[in-house]
């Protein structure tokens, strides 16, 4: 049975320069097997969590979870690797996968393979399992204090990142307005126009979990 798992962020082409050093890093943006989204894995107060974050058809649903209450949440931001745990002596993650496809949680791992491919499989009841390998898309995310400490991190603490980038854009000139939009929607736990996601330690759904 091949576990096939909705979630996602595209950046377009691949992304080149890792080192050996990182083989193990399973952080980073990843599209998953069949090319309808990514996710983006963060260590979130010692698990790794992932989401999605970017859809190729955008506005979609969680319409196969059979809470009616979440039926009508947006796909995009919601929750798909939860509270992955390391395992001990090797360089793999222990936690469950929420399937989008059949709105069931799954049992799974997460294995780096190499720089650019992240393994990851599910089972049923320890039985009928199957998997699929997501190709990396975007750098590994380093540890931020909104992701380290996730819900038990200060109020302020969030707010902080948020607040830098403003002070330059309303002092700088009107010409020069664009520049620190294009460069926050990239820095990794922001949010922009090119980012709606941004840090998904700060997302409610894992913020609420993560502690």
């Amino acid at each position: 049975m091949r576990l096939a798992i909705y979630t996602g962020i595209i950046l377009a082409g691949g992304y080149a320069g890792l080192t050996p050093a990182l083989a193990a890093d399973p952080t980073g943006d990843w599209r998953v097997a069949d090319g309808v989204a990514n996710i983006r894995v963060a260590q979130c107060n010692g698990s790794m969590w992932g989401a999605v974050s970017w859809e190729k058809q955008p506005g979609g649903r969680d319409d196969n979870n059979p809470d009616v209450s979440k039926k009508n949440r947006p796909s995009l931001g919601m929750a798909t690797l939860i509270n992955m745990k390391k395992t001990a002596g090797a360089e793999q993650w222990e936690g469950q996968v929420y399937n989008a496809k059949d709105g069931q949680m799954y049992s799974a791992t997460i294995t780096p393979v190499g720089t650019d491919q992240l393994e990851i499989k599910g089972c049923v009841l320890g039985f009928l399992c199957g998997g699929e390998t997501w190709t990396r898309v975007g750098p590994p995310i380093p540890l931020s204090t909104a992701n380290a400490m996730a819900k038990g991190a200060p109020k302020t603490t969030g707010a902080a990142p948020r607040a830098a980038p403003a002070v330059p854009s309303a002092a700088a000139p009107a010409p020069t307005t664009a520049a620190p939009k294009s460069a926050t929607a990239t820095k990794p736990g922001q949010k922009g126009a090119a980012d709606p996601v941004g840090d998904i330690c700060l997302l409610p759904e894992i913020a609420g979990l993560a502690h």
